[in-house]
């Protein structure tokens, strides 16, 4: 039996990966809002999940290091989204080193305010974990 090949841009994979493992680890999120209960409604990025694929193919750049060494995996990035949207606390949770830890933190810090997330209709204070993918082509 063959299977089909589909031939999409080395882009367009890297973005749908990104999208699932955003997508994967949702369920999973710590989403530990002042009460410390599940919030109703988790922290959305600028522009949404679409703006926030954007921004990441804009604005992460492969660090070199990890380029010539052919380091590809994924980096878990923790930061805290306040109540008026803004980020803090960034950290690494799981990092895959050669500069794409730092890589991934400096581009979330980058980002604008999100959209705080919501516990009883009020913003709350939202720790999250975001999937960073890093991937050649």
């Amino acid at each position: 039996m063959t299977r089909p090949i589909l031939n999409f841009p080395q882009k367009a994979i890297s973005i749908l990966a990104i999208a699932l493992l955003f997508f994967a680890a949702l369920p999973i999120q710590s989403a530990l809002a002042q009460t410390e209960e599940e919030n109703d409604i988790m922290p959305i990025p600028p522009g949404g999940i679409q703006g926030w694929y954007s921004y990441l193919g804009e604005n992460l750049k492969y660090p070199e290091p990890a380029k010539e060494k052919g380091v590809e995996g994924v980096v878990i990035i923790e930061l805290l989204v306040k109540t008026d949207g803004s980020i803090e606390k960034v950290s690494v949770v799981r990092g895959i080193g050669s500069g794409c830890d730092e890589e991934a933190m400096r581009v979330i810090q980058k980002s604008t305010n999100w959209t705080p997330g919501l516990k009883d209709g009020k913003p709350v204070n939202t720790i999250m974990k975001i999937p960073i993918k890093f991937a050649l082509s």
